[in-house]
């Protein structure tokens, strides 16, 4: 319960106000401000230097990040681009798709004010007003979360796709067509939408005023609304979201995928000896098998590839967060000093943000219909379309499609 605010007046008379203090009293030119170390009802003000540790925050968000986002938006726009050719439009393409359109988003959203607080210098100006304070929190962490959090099980659905293609391509014929694909797509997105929906209403903003290079001035104070803090269900509401944040977020898919991986790289060894074989083969009919074998072979390497990427800076961030709300869940534990905390959740969202354009060489590199299909598009300027060569295979095929061949 707050105190009085006479009582305060008097215990907070003769306190001399400081840089970001909150105003609790302007009359005239009288300023009363609230001594930070005199009583706990103190309100907080939005301030991106209490979240983000400037000295990491403004060369890896100020000055790299505006570099890292055009490359990003490039590479990711070329990949749409190219894998929404109708001879690309496969159930496993459509995956990859959808991947480069959330972490294009997880980067792009955030972009606005990123550039105005860190590249502009303006981290220490304050937000003037609700709408601003509630703009940079749905703009900086509730909808970049949403696509994130799609792009993690986007990248469960391809690996768990994959392994269905592979190991049991009868299933696949079934499990794994282009329609059954976009509803899964579809069903991830509304899925990540309902569990970050909540995080657009479970805070609250207030105008205040601070002090601000020796002036007041109009910032905003966050707050947790009643329908959270009635009775006992505000701990009850943050477990039960983070809590099914670091289960079915970070645990489950990071220990899928790699059980996924190992699985895939095991078939593909076994495989390439399968291939040895058909090669030994002289009849054309085994030397076509041979080339199916390494196609299949390539596209499921290339996967490989994609899904390590993912887990190398996702395991991380993945360690980090679940350490620290065990620390809110567990009363009195310090398991990672708090300071140390935001530091690393800074450096590692800025690696992740790192391997968004990197999907780009992993196709360009690994697959060659991407190859022929990018310098036919952008460089020969050709007109792409799928063509029967004389021994009756594409030069342009689908992953385990109408046709045979398995290249993406």
């Amino acid at each position: 319960m707050t105190p009085n605010r006479s009582l305060l007046r008097k215990m907070f008379a003769n306190y001399a106000c400081r840089e970001g203090d909150i105003v609790f009293e302007h009359v005239n030119d009288t300023v009363i401000c609230w001594d930070r170390n005199a009583s706990r009802h103190v309100p907080v003000s939005l301030n991106v230097t209490h979240q983000v540790p400037i000295d990491y925050g403004l060369p890896l968000y100020g000055y790299v990040m505006p570099f890292l986002l055009v490359v990003t938006i490039i590479a990711n726009t070329l990949i749409v681009v190219v894998m929404n050719r109708r001879h690309m439009r496969t159930p496993t393409n459509l995956v990859l798709m959808s991947m480069a359109i959330s972490d294009m988003l997880t980067l792009l959203l955030p972009a606005p004010w990123m550039l105005y607080l860190y590249t502009f210098g303006n981290y220490n100006k304050p937000l003037d007003s609700v709408y601003a304070c509630y703009m940079y929190v749905t703009l900086t962490e509730t909808l970049p979360s949403l696509f994130h959090t799609s792009s993690i099980w986007l990248t469960l659905a391809l690996a768990v796709q994959r392994y269905i293609y592979v190991c049991h391509a009868a299933a696949a014929r079934t499990w794994c067509t282009a329609p059954r694909v976009i509803k899964a797509i579809i069903w991830i997105y509304m899925v990540s939408l309902m569990h970050q929906s909540t995080r657009f209403f479970d805070r609250s903003f207030t105008t205040v005023e601070i002090i601000y290079q020796g002036r007041v001035a109009t910032s905003c104070a966050p707050s947790i609304p009643h329908w959270i803090t009635d009775g006992h269900s505000q701990d009850f509401y943050f477990g039960f979201y983070y809590g099914f944040r670091v289960l079915f977020v970070h645990m489950l898919p990071c220990i899928s995928l790699v059980v996924f991986n190992i699985l895939l790289f095991r078939t593909l060894q076994e495989a390439q000896a399968k291939r040895d074989m058909l090669f030994r083969e002289s009849s054309s009919k085994g030397k076509r098998e041979c080339k199916r074998a390494i196609d299949s072979n390539c596209t499921t390497m290339m996967l490989i590839v994609v899904v390590s990427v993912f887990l190398i800076v996702e395991i991380p961030l993945a360690v980090v967060t679940c350490l620290h709300i065990i620390e809110n869940l567990m009363d009195n534990a310090q398991l990672l000093d708090y300071e140390v905390s935001k530091a690393l959740v800074v450096i590692i969202n800025f690696i992740i943000s790192l391997s968004y354009p990197v999907n780009f060489a992993i196709y360009c590199g690994m697959s060659r219909q991407f190859r022929e299909t990018f310098r036919d598009l952008f460089i020969s300027g050709k007109s792409v379309t799928s063509s029967v060569t004389g021994t009756g295979s594409t030069r342009y095929s689908t992953v385990n499609g109408p046709r045979t061949e398995t290249i993406l």
